[in-house]
This record gives C-alpha cells, sequence and structure tokens, in this order.
C-alpha cells in the first residue's frame, strides 16, 4: 500500500489514554512553536487539556509500570539469537533513565503548574465559551500583550513537568506499535469480522487503508472480538453508509 491512512483502536483504557495525551502533546507542540496569540491561547487550552486528564488519572504509576513491563520484555530480549545487543542496551539506557527521571518527580504530574495564580485564573474560565476574554481576565490579556520571551519562559516553566512522561508516552506506544508484523486482510462488502486470543495481551488494534480507497474504518470491539466496517462518506453530509465493495487492508495486532 503507497501512503495509508491509519486507524487505531485500543483495546483498554490504558492505551486509550496514552493515545489521547499523545495527541494532545503533538497539538501542544505545534502551538508552542507559533509566534501569534492565537497559538499562545491554544497551547493554554491543550495543556489545560493535558492537566484534567492528569488530575482524573494516577498516570504516573500506570506509566511507571508500563515501562517496567518494557525493561523486563526488552532484558529478556537482549540475549537472544538474532537480537542486535547494542542496540536493545541503548534503548534500555533510554528506558531506564526515564523510569528513573519520572520515579524522582514527587507528588503528581502538572500539579505544581495549578499553584501558578495566572493560570489557575485562566483554568477557572476557561469551560465558559469565550470567558478569556479581556475583560474577563485582564491580567491574561496583559500576559498575552508581552514580550514572545517572558510568554516563551511562562509556557517552558507551565510544560516542564510533562517532558519525561511525554517522552515515556511516546516510547511505550512506539514499541507497541512495532511489536507485531501487519497481515494482508480483505473485507468482504466493507465488513470484518475476527475473535481475540484472550491468551494473548493485545494491547492495540492498527488498520493501514490505502488512501486511493474513499472509505473510512470504524472499529468496534470488546473481550472476545472485533469488527471492523468500512464506511463511504456521503457527498451531501448526510449518514455514511457501509462500502459494498471488497476492501482490501493492512491489519496489525499489537500485542508487546
Amino acid at each position: 500500500m503507497n501512503s495509508p491512512i491509519v486507524y487505531e483502536f485500543p483495546l483498554n483504557e490504558r492505551i486509550r489514554i496514552l493515545i489521547r495525551l499523545e495527541l494532545l502533546f503533538k497539538q501542544l507542540g505545534h502551538f508552542l512553536e507559533g509566534s501569534t496569540m492565537a497559538d499562545r491561547r491554544a497551547a493554554i487550552n491543550t495543556l489545560l487539556d493535558i492537566l484534567t486528564i492528569f488530575s482524573r488519572n494516577d498516570l504516573k504509576s500506570e506509566i511507571l509500570k508500563e515501562l517496567e513491563r518494557h525493561i523486563k520484555v526488552l532484558n529478556q530480549l537482549a540475549g537472544s539469537e538474532g537480537v542486535n545487543a547494542e542496540k536493545v542496551n541503548e534503548i534500555l539506557d533510554e528506558l531506564n533513565q526515564t523510569s528513573h527521571n519520572l520515579y524522582a518527580a514527587s507528588g503528581k504530574i502538572g500539579l505544581k503548574v495549578m499553584e501558578n495564580d495566572l493560570f489557575q485564573s485562566i483554568s477557572q474560565r476557561s469551560s465558559i465559551p469565550g470567558g478569556t476574554c479581556s475583560f474577563d481576565l485582564p491580567a491574561f490579556h496583559y500576559w498575552l500583550e508581552q514580550d514572545e520571551t517572558v510568554q516563551q519562559q511562562a509556557l517552558e516553566q507551565w510544560t516542564k513537568p510533562f517532558k519525561d512522561i511525554r517522552k515515556a508516552i511516546d516510547m511505550i506506544l512506539g514499541f507497541i506499535r512495532q511489536s507485531s508484523t501487519p497481515t494482508e486482510e480483505e473485507a468482504e462488502a466493507g465488513f470484518y469480522q475476527s475473535s481475540l486470543d484472550k491468551s494473548l495481551p493485545l494491547q492495540l488494534l492498527r488498520i493501514s487503508v490505502d488512501r486511493s480507497i474513499p472509505c473510512f474504518a470504524e472499529i468496534s470491539g470488546g473481550k472476545h472480538r472485533f469488527t471492523i466496517r468500512f464506511m463511504r462518506p456521503a457527498p451531501d453530509g448526510s449518514r455514511p453508509t457501509q462500502s459494498q465493495d471488497n476492501v482490501p487492508f493492512m491489519l496489525t495486532c499489537c500485542q508487546f
């Protein structure tokens, strides 16, 4: 397949949260590179979304457990025949260092960010549509009008606590996505269903579809099976319909 579109479906809550955070961190990185007032506002809104996820979940301990699991598996692979031991050891050093940094970080990730008075004010008003206007938050408006270096320093201070955990998330998801070999499959009349092996700790499904195929993959699943329906968008904006054509795709069942 040339230039495929990849659809992912997490098979447990932990991976679901990590993929959401991955998306938010990518958005945050994009907006931090911008220099306009709109970029600054978007970066802070994205950071607030990240903080909301961290406030509702004990992600630090969950990610540390996941890192330890990956370290254990890679240690077992290091001595296997045909494995590049030097490369594995480099990855293990990086995993161990990231794990050490997270252990060393005291308290909940991002908790200190909310101790900043300005950030607290923005957070309190952000749930109101347009609630961070200049007349609502003159202190925020003043900050947005400051020199770019002043804003950059504040943003670096607010985002610094997430540096190691973002790296850990990128590494964990990277290992999982590359853990299995894709297989060629075909959805007859746009429909594909398969059972899940309960003995395998599957984490994630990845479906790659060639861009030339005018369909998107709608995935659902549970503990025992998963279903893929390839849907055709309606040109008039109405409800999509399932394709009646056989749709070829690549399926990866990630189980690292």
